[in-house]
């Protein structure tokens, strides 16, 4: 007798092999029947796919629930997006290794780096710990709705070993100091820890301002302290870097230099943050193409791609607001949002705050959030992540022969002051997604960078996984969309056999009973809302999905129908997984 029978439902497997109809029976956290499941009949429960997808759940590999994960065991939006197992600690950074001293710097790097509240972090961190290992002795006590993994991020250790120096990018680490890094890091990852990752990018900095402090590290460091995964005999790396969106050849050269001494030094299994910007729209090109020669090496390299704009979200309950240099505005900010509506409604506050606006002058990326009207789009329900020029605020300004100011302002005013604004920043240098298809279908690139539980106020890119299915495999134009067997692989056992999770990913017997059943025509996802759940009133967007019947993880059913269960399955998972026997 099996614990749970799935009935009649169409089974995209994860190896990309073409879908068909089976039933799917488990027993305990395993498959143990695909197909003919009279064997384990009857069950202790069934669920009817008849016309409904079944899949893998989600393995999302960049996530950054570093500090979440010690209050929250929901976990969402992840779990309520489809996605069973989550990697953490990308991108150089985490709260491990931690001196009791360096609490409050790892706090505002993260809130910094990855716009996660501080006062959340400081209130609902449990710490507990000091060395890496403690930390994941720390998680190993807890419960989640989804299996979690992490990493040994580079800015924590530095700073751990070299104390103030470490969060100084200016400073040289000696050559103690990279060995202890390296020796530190073997511990780690011989105690579970799925591999090494750092940062080297100038948009990596702490709330006060300041560099990461990994963003001039020598190769020296870099390669060195990567080579504790040797000493280890596995692991993998994953890193950020300037190289996908700088002008600069030199630099670019110089850190693709760096990119091919960890192949030929370390030789672990390595992947990278590869995106398009407007001012090197083809530079990501030239990474693939490197990508491309080091695997025809023999290397395990690829490209971490995004399946979307990386987008910011602007409006009166966001952190981005294309009013907050205004004076007028400035005085009515700290009001809550339904207040600040009234007075904004106000035709006099109107005039002199559109008045205002037309006369602030700054630069770069604040004046985009400012004033880049023809990159601004309300955001739909359910979102539309391919918007047209015609649907800008600039171009719905003119079709209504109002000022573009104008149009911004009543649409942040829409729905009560609920109504977000769109900003496409990355992937949509010439306006559509083509060029990220092109990324998508590559056989060297790998789905990342939903950056999921960070970036609390300004992006809601943990819905990743949703938007590949719905856009990519149903909604775009038929001459642009991409086999739903390819885009459920992508996210399911490619990004799983990547960090070495060997017995997930893929429906068959023996496998974890991590699964989706999914109403395809009916996925949807909604648009992101702003909600006060995080420690000390922290806010936090949001974002759900109509679609999703039920994601079993570990054969319990934690989501139905776009709702948590309560039950909690997951569990820390150290190291690699083995393949079924």
């Amino acid at each position: 007798m099996a614990d749970l029978i799935i009935r009649n439902g169409t089974l995209v497997d994860g190896t990309g092999a073409p879908r068909r109809v089976a039933d799917i029976a488990i027993d305990g956290d395993r498959i143990v029947a695909v197909g003919d499941v009279s064997d384990h009949e009857p069950a202790g429960r069934e669920i009817d796919a008849t016309g409904l997808i079944v899949t893998p759940g989600w393995v999302d590999i960049h996530t950054h629930y570093d500090g979440q994960v010690t209050w929250d065991p929901d976990l969402a939006p992840s779990s309520i997006n489809g996605v069973t197992s989550i990697v953490m600690g990308n991108c150089g950074v985490g709260f491990a290794p931690a001196r009791p001293d360096k609490h409050d710097w790892l706090i505002e790097l993260l809130e910094g780096v990855e716009d996660i509240p501080g006062t959340a972090l400081a209130e609902g961190m449990t710490w507990g710990w000091e060395s890496f290992d403690e930390y994941l002795d720390v998680l190993d006590d807890l419960e989640w709705t989804v299996d979690v993994g992490a990493q040994m991020p580079h800015a924590a250790l530095r700073t751990y070993v070299m104390g103030e120096r470490g969060a100084d990018h200016e400073s040289v680490a000696t050559d103690e100091e990279i060995a202890t890094m390296r020796r530190l890091t073997e511990s780690a990852v011989r105690n579970g820890a799925l591999g090494f990752t750092t940062s080297r990018t100038w948009a990596h900095r702490t709330s006060a301002g300041e560099s990461i402090g990994t963003l001039k590290a020598t190769a020296d460091e870099v390669v060195g302290v990567a080579q504790g995964l040797n000493d280890a005999g596995t692991g993998v790396i994953q890193l950020i870097s300037d190289a996908y969106q700088s002008s600069d050849d030199d630099l670019v050269e110089r850190e693709l230099d760096l990119l091919g001494r960890m192949v030929d030094e370390v030789g672990r299994p390595m992947s990278f943050t590869v995106q398009q910007n407007d001012e090197t729209p083809n530079r990501w090109r030239e990474l693939v193409s490197k990508i491309e020669e080091w695997s025809a090496d023999g290397s395990d390299v690829r490209a971490q791609v995004a399946v979307r704009p990386i987008g910011v979200l602007l409006g009166l309950s966001a952190t981005a607001n294309p009013l907050r240099r205004c004076p007028t505005y400035a005085r009515l900010h700290d009001l809550p949002v339904h207040e600040r509506v009234a007075h904004l409604a106000d035709p006099a506050v109107r005039a002199d705050i559109i008045a205002e606006h037309r006369e602030v002058r700054v630069r770069d990326f604040p004046a985009l959030i400012h004033g880049g009207f023809d990159r601004m789009y309300p955001l739909t329900d359910p979102p539309n992540y391919e918007p047209t020029a015609d649907d800008s605020v600039a171009a719905l300004a003119e079709a209504e022969g109002v000022e573009p100011v104008e149009k911004m302002y009543d649409l942040m005013l829409a729905e009560e002051g609920e109504l977000l604004l769109y900003m496409p920043l990355m992937n949509y240098a010439n306006g559509n997604l083509d060029d990220v298809r092109e990324m998508i279908v590559s056989e060297h690139s790998m789905f990342g960078l939903s950056d999921a539980g960070a970036h609390c106020n300004v992006i809601s890119d943990g819905t990743f996984p949703t938007t590949a299915i719905t856009h990519w495999t149903r909604d775009r134009s038929p001459d642009g969309q991409i086999d739903l067997e390819f885009i459920v692989h992508q996210q399911t056992q490619r990004t799983a056999a990547h960090v070495g999770w060997n017995d997930r990913g893929v429906v068959a017997p023996g496998y974890l009973a991590d699964l989706n059943v999914i109403d395809h025509e009916r996925l949807a996802l909604k648009p992101p809302r702003l909600i006060d759940d995080l420690p000390a009133g922290g806010t936090r967007l949001m974002q759900s999905a109509d679609g999703y019947v039920a994601t079993i993880k570990r054969g319990v059913v934690t989501a139905e129908n776009g709702e948590l269960t309560g039950a909690r399955p997951g569990r820390l998972q150290r190291g690699t997984r083995p393949s079924p026997v």
